[in-house]
């Protein structure tokens, strides 16, 4: 390491800076300006407003395949729009009553119990 920050890029050789393992930085290629062929800067492809609303781009993990079409709402299973519902935490489940609280939601309490006590042993056994 110390060797890598005495010498400038450069200097090593490409067959030595693979055997010691040294990485450089890409370099970005500079772009010409006002060439022949118009616009140099990258295109995005242009999507109709039709096919943006009912495909969902990038889905496809397939070689050969499409994108998947979008469906009505009612076409998704349940669970799907509760997925991204906020959640209890452990300090408002312990101000409820446990014995009020739906299954669901004991079940993360005890969860969140024992992962706090196991962080609690944790805390006391390390090495310092």
């Amino acid at each position: 390491m110390a060797l890598r920050r005495v010498l400038k890029p450069g200097d090593i050789p490409a067959a030595a800076s693979q055997s010691f393992g040294v990485r450089g930085f890409a370099i970005a290629s500079k772009a010409k300006k006002g060439g022949k062929g118009g616009a140099d800067a990258a295109k995005t492809p242009v999507l109709s407003k039709e096919l943006k609303s009912t495909t969902v781009f990038g889905a496809n993990i397939l070689k050969e395949g499409s994108d998947p079409k979008l469906q009505p709402d009612s076409e998704y299973p349940e669970w799907l729009w509760h997925l991204l519902d906020k959640r209890p935490m452990l300090s408002e489940l312990r101000r409820k009553d446990s014995k009020t609280l739906p299954y669901e939601d004991l079940k993360r309490f005890v969860k969140l119990v024992n992962r706090a006590r196991i962080k609690e042993q944790n805390a006391l056994t390390a090495k310092n």
